[in-house]
């Protein structure tokens, strides 16, 4: 009898420290869920057999649940938007089911790999929606720009790549434009008109003074260039503004518009003129209280 129930605890003991081992090492595994953003896409899903809802909060609702038990587990959650229309394409181009839970799965993480998603961290889902989105527009914009500039080749006299030169001028003027807006936090935006799209990206940095440089995100430093390239390289419309705001001081707002491929500095009054009429109606709106509108400064460009 004593035999057996010594075998009894050994047995137990050591399922209870494999049990314990694998909740080791599931805190090393990363997840990643895709998520359906909107009715529409919601919509869209529900033709598949293998999907399980067919109301869209309730959805959301177990989503939620989903994350906050992964994020008590202990290990790291990405989450990504699940866009149908490409998830179709996704499963046409490699030969896979969708209407398969692991095809899905598949997409999510290829999706999530190339860098279109957001780490969870406890967000109420109706914050991570616009999170998500937000990110999902950037990266198509940075996708879609960097094939723009992939697809220019070489110069027909000097065979220097285009896209590269582009590229290299843009990081120049970057950093002429950091180095100008002096110390403070800056908000810099570049629209720039392209093929099928008007091209957008969006900056934020910090300059603690005049000697360190800028704080920046890598990515959106990247993104921001890139666009930014494209309107050199095509000679395209569009500009740059800049806001920057600074401890007891006004925000200041400069702007730059894009002219075969250089930056112009605009005057105090075409800055005004641009944030002060409403690009519908074009009736004037009234200035923004605590803000100084000031001509773009010289770039060197």
């Amino acid at each position: 009898m004593t035999h057996t129930r010594n075998k009894t605890r050994t047995r137990t003991k050591r399922q209870s420290m494999r049990q314990s081992m694998r909740r080791a090492l599931r805190r090393d595994v990363a997840s990643t869920v895709g998520l359906l953003a909107d009715d529409h896409d919601f919509a869209a899903m529900r033709r598949y057999r293998s999907f399980a809802f067919d109301d869209h909060p309730d959805y959301l609702h177990h989503v939620e649940g989903l994350l906050r038990g992964l994020s008590e587990q202990g290990g790291h959650t990405a989450v990504a938007l699940f866009d149908p229309e490409d998830f179709a394409a996704f499963c046409t181009e490699r030969g896979l089911d969708p209407d398969s839970s692991a095809s899905r799965g598949r997409y999510t993480a290829e999706v999530a790999a190339a860098g279109a998603a957001v780490a969870y961290t406890g967000q109420p889902i109706d914050d991570l929606v616009p999170l998500l989105v937000n990110l999902s527009v950037r990266h198509a914009t940075w996708q879609y720009a960097t094939a723009l500039l992939g697809d220019l080749g070489g110069c027909t006299d000097c065979g220097e790549d285009l896209g590269r030169s582009a590229f290299e001028r843009a990081s120049q003027l970057l950093l002429a434009l950091l180095a100008g807006a002096g110390p403070g936090t800056h908000h810099l935006v570049c629209s720039v008109p392209a093929t099928e799209d008007q091209l957008l990206a969006v900056l934020h940095t910090t300059t603690r003074d005049a000697t360190a440089p800028a704080e920046l995100d890598p990515t959106e430093g990247a993104e921001f260039t890139t666009v930014l390239a494209v309107g050199i390289a095509l000679g395209s419309p569009g500009g740059v503004v800049l806001r920057t705001s600074a401890p007891d001081a006004p925000d200041r707002l400069h702007g730059w518009r894009l002219h075969h491929g250089r930056l112009v500095p605009l005057t105090e009054g075409e800055v005004f003129s641009a944030y002060c009429t409403d690009a519908d109606t074009g009736e004037p709106l009234s200035p923004e209280p605590g803000v100084q509108y000031c001509a773009g400064f010289d770039l060197g460009d």
